[in-house]
């Protein structure tokens, strides 16, 4: 794995917990199992949410917001369609 001897790069402190728990650990973690769009939505989320208080403040907690949003709004689509193709098929 590539690890930059800039600290920034690799390990920035606003990507780690207090007991040093990175963010790209928990991102892993819970997107291993989606793909397209939920993943990257899912990650965006986690990432902003972990980072806010070290970084961006409130602008990162309405990024996590924009980007839950996108998620919400695709799932519920796929689910709308979803149903409309069970009761096509009923």
């Amino acid at each position: 794995m590539y690890d930059s001897t800039d600290v920034m790069v690799s390990h920035p402190p606003h990507y780690q917990s207090e007991t040093g728990l990175e963010v790209i650990t928990a991102i892993e973690a819970f997107t291993f199992d989606l793909k397209g769009i939920e993943a990257v939505c899912t990650g965006n989320v986690l990432k902003y949410i972990c980072r806010w208080k070290g970084k961006n403040g409130l602008q990162d907690l309405e990024k996590a917001k924009w980007y839950l949003q996108y998620l919400i709004d695709h799932v519920r689509k796929l689910e709308e369609e979803n149903k409309k193709e069970n009761d096509k098929n009923d």
